[in-house]
This record gives C-alpha cells, structure tokens and sequence, in this order.
C-alpha cells in the first residue's frame, strides 16, 4: 500500500537553486525516507555537507549520480528513487567538510536486525498499512487518568529471554484491564545504543528499540497466536497474518491496538532534553560530518552534556522541528494519546522553553484530547499555563509533594507503635493548589527514578524493612496506594506496585530486581488481596466522580493520633470523605466533621482486603449517621470506627 502525501504550503522557491522541474516535487517531500506512487522521496537536513547519496542493496550501495541527493535550499537535500518498497534497506553517504561516511536517517521509521546496531542500516517502512482495530477510541478524560507506568524490557520477561518485548506487555493488557487501568505510559523505547537501558539514551528517536521486538519465527508464531486470543477475547477481529506483525515497530502498533481494544490509552515517554550517551559513526552526531571536535558543529547538538548526552541545539529551527515531527510522528503513526516529556527543567535549563511552546501547540492542534504531561522538578505552575500567558503550555505535570508526605509518614510509622508520624504534610500535599487546578498534578508514590535498585525502597519494604509480607507492611502499603487513588489529581502506578512487590526494579534484568508475577499467576493469596484491593478502589474512584473532580478540602488532622480525614466533591451533588490512620490499632467511636448530616455509606475499608475476605474486619457496618454536632469546621458529625493503619471512603450516595 502507497503512503499519500499530505498537502503542504511549498516554501519560496530558494534562491541560486536549481532544481529540474521534475524534481520540484521534492521541495514538498517529508523528512526522512517515504514511500510514495512508484517508489520513495529521501529528504534530510545537513546544511554543511558537500554531496548525499542514498543507498542499499537496491543499487548495490553505490554512490553516483543516480542516487545523489539534490540540495533544495535551507540546508536540505531530496531525492526521488523509483521502484522501492516496503522493507528496503537504505543509508545515505554523506560527504563532509571533515570527512565522510554512511548515516542512519536521523527520520528511519525502523532499523535492521540483521545487521545489528549500531551498524544497522535504516528501513522504509509503510506505517499506514497496519491493520487498527482502534477507529473508535476515544481516550479518557485527563482527570479521570490512572495511569500504569512500565519498563518494556523488564515488565515480564520470559524464560530464555535476554529481553522482555511488545508481547510480553500485551500478554498482560487483561490483567491492567481487570486492574481498572485506563492508561499505561511506557519508559522510553526509542531505539538506544547499549543492550540494556531505561530508555533515555535514546539515538535514533523516530525507530522503536530493535530489542523489544521479537524476531525468532518460533517465538514470534506463539505470541502472534497467543494475541490474536487476547484480541478475540475482547471481541475484536484477529490480525489476518503473521506478516501484520513481522517487523518491531508493527509489534509497537499491535501493543497500543491491543490496550485501545481493552480501553487504555498509551502515553510515550519522550526524551527531548538530550540525546544520546554514546553515539556511534553512523549517528546522528555529527550528521553532516563537521570536523570532529566543537560539539556546538555537531548539528543538531550543542556543547552542553545531560545525563551523559548531548542537549538539543534548541536555536536552530531546524532541530526544533525534528522534535516537534518526532512527537507527532507518535500520535499519526502509532495513535499515543499522550506524551511525558522527560526533565523539561533541562530543556529551560538550557534555552528550550520557546522549543515547549512549540510542541505543546503543535500536538494541541493535532490531537485535541491527548494529554501532555510535564517533568519539571522543582514543581514549576508556569510549566502548566497558557502559551498566551507566558506558559509552556503543557497538560499537566510530575508532582512530588504527595510522594514526599506519603512515604515519610509511611517510613516513620515502620518505626512502631512509638514513632513520630507526620500526617500534617500529607494534608498540605492535598490542599495544594499551586497548579492552579488539582487534576493538573500527576502524583505517583512509586515511580522508574525513585524505586530504582540501589535509590529507594518500595513501600512495601519501606513499610516494613525486616518482612515486606507482614501485616504491618501490607496495611502500611494499602494507606499509601489508598492516599494516591483518593487524592487529588491523575495517580500513576509503577509496575508490580499492585502486587505490593517489594523488589526493586532495574533496567538490567536480574532475579532480585524482577517482578514476581509467579506470586499473582499462581494465586497466592497475598498477592491476590493486594491485587483485589487495588482494584475495587480503582472502581470507587471510577463510579464516585467527587474523587476525580477538583474538590477537595481538609476536614481534620491529628499527628498524635496519626489520623487524617478529607473532604472530596464534584459539585454536582457527589460528596465523599476520605478517612486514613497510621494507627497501629483501631479508633472506635472517633468523632469526625462531615460537611452534611444524614446517611454515609461506607463504599471502601481497606481493612475487608487483608486475607479477604477479613473474619475480623473493623469497621462501620455499612454506614454511619452523621448526626452530631458540628465539629472541625462541617456543619455536622459522626462517630467513626477506624480500624488500624486503615482507608475509610463514606458517600452520600
């Protein structure tokens, strides 16, 4: 299938080029190598290159006038190249003034496996042909978002498996579906230069790492079977060959068609503050071969190094538009609903707030509804206003205020029945509103950068550091998952975080940093409660719109008593009230405000899901009556049985 051009506004014709009328087309080509009527259009961006070529085996990697580029003015080069098709391998030959060699397309929509990286060779790829089952999803809105963030390379690996890959996440769509997960965002998986990586080395932005792809016949036939079950299952057709799904960036499609199928939405993880951390000859660095020495005449980079590569030459319009075309590429070729943007706190940092704007408008007017989600530490509003205001422009952006309050109190209260617990700080994180709007925080408690192998603890090892599986841990772990999902705000997951896994994670795969799914399919009861737990607070938190909505006021506060209550409503006549205890034993008859009198129904104890369901549940038979005096600025009051290190959700209706 041909790949159509979009209509385009030509640019002024460029002075002293001259360019046959039959090429004039070329000034129209997108970047990049695309297949178009008869066979493909190559452009690229290389201002201070003598001469291009591209080649492959279509021509015997040969560098003549048949396969020369044209320079077509403001530093561009095309060509047409007749009689190319989907699958074909090409590299340009770029001649330098230092000197010259082949390049990947900084634009290749997918690399070779054979041969590998680095020395692969970039592939034209047809990305309209692949088969959606998607045509009408629509994904949720911002603020009502739970969101599962994942590691692609380590989520669930199989046996033999050096690397997990886009199968192995899909095998495990039903179980975030049954979760109540409505969208996944995945760690990077732009193409990077080491074997293993959290993903934000990337090198080749616009093709999906090669190692997450599965490439062996065998194994691809089984996963290609087992998803077309998955598919089937959920009532949708199955892919019609194995061909739909041979090569990794299909593989990526079928992931993201598969969560579509089941309701969740997929947010990528982008990386635009760097590049890099070690490039390779035929890279990027470098790419219309400057002299080797001044990185600021690398192109696309400047002198300045992040996180072991080079950061984005944010001046050149350029480059600016390769990253704004590398984003949207997500949302046209891939359907995202939504991107993170990594450190955008470096991209300021280093000159690249004009570049935000830029991607926040661009992405606003492609995909109105998909949500753009900010990294910027320390928490900045203006990251979240208005372009016309001044602002970035973003969605919504990484808080760490509830992460901070939550696994302090949490770490305090693992020191016993005696210890110092600060709930003060959580009710400052829930009255925050220094976004602006509530929902605009995104609030994990886990996340890729805190639990990492050697950082910080899970909370359930933080809860209980001598035995993660005790009842003071797994009490410990549903107050603080029960904070995150009755919050203020979008709450994000991190993988294995509804197990109540208490091993660290790494993007080295390793027995001590995996996620123990064995303890889940073989049903063990600890993990099935965590699991049930999380779950059916998931479905409060869906059919109870006070918790996603913008209201939320503290009710009553009590360190001593390491008690916390809080008000949340949507005010369209859904009020709830949250109560939470880092007690080690249960509050009876503990007088709480309640901002009206009558009837509360109890809709969520954290209490029934420990060895579910509990003999010896402490709790409130259902409901109270608010019916005492007013108390803690609310017009009425009632009396609570809060059971021990516990999560109480009360509803009017």
């Amino acid at each position: 299938m041909d790949m159509l051009l979009e209509p385009v506004t030509l640019p002024p014709f460029p002075e002293g080029i001259r360019i046959s009328l039959r090429q004039m087309h070329l000034l129209q080509a997108p970047m990049g190598g695309t297949l178009v009527t008869g066979g493909a259009t190559f452009r690229v961006f290389a201002p201070h290159a003598k001469a291009i070529y591209v080649s492959g085996p279509f021509n015997d990697w040969a560098q003549d006038a048949n396969c020369r580029l044209a320079p077509i003015g403001n530093g561009h080069w095309a060509i047409f190249v007749p009689g190319l098709k989907d699958g074909d391998a090409y590299m340009y030959f770029v001649e330098g003034e230092g000197n010259a060699g082949y390049k990947r397309d900084p634009h290749a929509r997918l690399l070779t496996v054979e041969p590998p990286f680095p020395q692969a060779h970039s592939v034209l790829r047809n990305p309209q042909a692949f088969p959606w089952h998607d045509t009408d999803f629509t994904p949720p809105p911002s603020n009502e978002l739970v969101i599962y963030q994942l590691h692609v390379g380590v989520f669930d690996m199989k046996a033999g498996n050096p690397d997990g890959c886009f199968f192995d996440v899909i095998e495990r769509v039903p179980h975030l579906k049954r979760l109540g997960i409505n969208a996944i965002e995945l760690l990077p998986v732009q193409e990077f230069p080491t074997m293993f990586s959290m993903g934000y080395n990337g090198t080749d932005l616009f093709s999906p790492e090669t190692e997450y792809g599965e490439h062996e016949a065998g194994h691809l036939a089984a996963y290609f079977a087992r998803t077309n079950e998955i598919l089937t299952a959920a009532g949708a057709a199955a892919y019609a060959d194995i061909g739909v799904v041979r090569h990794c960036d299909d593989q990526l499609r079928a992931l993201i068609d598969v969560c579509h199928v089941h309701g969740i939405a997929v947010l990528f993880d982008v990386v635009y503050n760097h590049a890099g951390g070690g490039f390779d000859e035929n890279s990027i660095w470098f790419f219309d071969r400057q002299a080797y020495g001044d990185p600021n005449r690398s192109l696309y980079f400047t002198d300045q190094g992040w996180a072991g590569g080079q950061v984005f030459a944010y001046w050149n319009a350029d480059v600016r538009q390769y990253l704004v075309d590398n984003a949207i590429m997500l949302y046209r070729e891939y359907h995202a609903d939504g991107l993170r943007f990594d450190e955008v706190s470096v991209m300021d940092r280093f000159g690249g707030w004009a570049t935000c704007q830029q991607l926040t408008e661009a992405l606003r007017a492609e995909k109105p509804d998909a949500i753009q989600i900010a990294e910027y530490w320390p928490v900045n509003p203006w990251i979240v206003k208005d372009i016309a205001a001044g602002g970035a422009g973003f969605d919504a952006t990484w808080s760490d205020g509830l992460r901070l309050a939550v696994r302090g109190a949490i770490a305090s209260a693992a020191g016993g029945a005696g210890a110092q617990v600060a709930m003060q700080p959580i009710a400052a994180a829930l009255a925050d509103l220094g976004l602006g709007e509530r929902w605009r925080a995104v609030n994990s408690i886990e996340n890729h950068d805190i639990v990492y192998a050697g950082r910080e603890p899970r909370i359930s090892r933080l809860a209980d550091p001598v035995d993660s599986r005790c009842w003071y841990a797994r009490s410990r772990c549903r107050v603080a998952t029960g904070l995150l999902l009755t919050a203020p705000g979008i709450p994000m997951l991190f993988m294995g975080q509804e197990l109540f896994e208490d091993r660290p994670w790494s993007d080295t795969p390793s027995p001590d940093t995996t996620i123990q799914w064995a303890l889940l399919d073989g049903e063990d009861k600890i993990t099935a409660d965590a699991i049930r737990f999380t779950s059916e607070l998931i479905a409060v938190r869906r059919t109870h719109p006070a918790l996603t909505a913008e209201g939320c006021a503290i009710v009553h506060v009590h360190d001593g008593n390491r008690v916390l209550a809080f008000h949340r409503w949507d005010g369209k006549g859904d009020d709830v009230m949250v109560i939470v205890s880092l007690s080690e034993t249960p509050w009876r008859d503990y007088a709480i405000g309640f901002p009206a009198g009558g009837t509360w129904h109890e809709v969520f104890n954290s209490d029934v899901y420990d060895n579910w369901v509990n003999p010896g549940v402490v709790g409130n038979n259902g409901a109270v009556t608010a019916n005492g005096p007013a108390l803690h600025g609310q017009p009425s009051s009632a009396m609570v049985t809060i059971p021990a290190n516990g999560v109480l959700v009360f509803a009017r209706t």
